[in-house]
């Protein structure tokens, strides 16, 4: 392994005798600063990164994309999404996104219940990504939601 420094300010390096994590432990970082709500331990490798990510009910991301493609295992809520500008969807424990590089997308968590998925992506980029309309604004927050 390369590195001993994580490229994710908060993110636990894997490698050099650490091959074993027990993640809903690890400490959390912001996964979306700026506009997402989402956060949670991530481990790097030299060629992904994983994390345990949540998002609290009534908020998440608003469309946004990255270099680097990913992938997203929802494990608990429900989340409406969108994809590519193709129409939004619900889904819930067992839905599994595919967001190739480069493709606005956003995900929600529905009132009512927290959301928790479980991401891979590729290490050509850090975690975060970059929202659509050019702001640092926060995340998508669902009208009467309180922070």
């Amino acid at each position: 392994m390369s590195s001993a420094e994580p490229k994710n300010k908060g993110a636990v390096k894997g490698g050099n005798g650490k091959y074993i994590f027990n993640l809903p432990t690890l400490q959390r970082m912001d996964a979306g600063v700026g506009y997402s709500s989402a956060e949670g331990p991530v481990v790097e490798g030299e060629r992904i990164q994983v994390g345990l990510i949540s998002m609290k009910s009534g908020t998440g991301a608003r469309p946004h994309t990255h270099p680097n493609e990913q992938w997203i295992y929802l494990l608990q809520g429900k989340a409406r999404m969108s994809v590519d500008g193709q129409p939004e969807t619900i889904g819930g424990a067992g839905t599994l996104i595919y967001l190739p590089a480069n493709i606005v997308h956003y995900i929600q968590a529905l009132p009512g219940e927290d959301v928790v998925f479980f991401t891979c992506k590729d290490m050509s980029h850090g975690i975060m990504g970059k929202a659509v309309d050019g702001t640092m604004a926060g995340p998508h927050i669902d009208q009467g939601i309180v922070k």
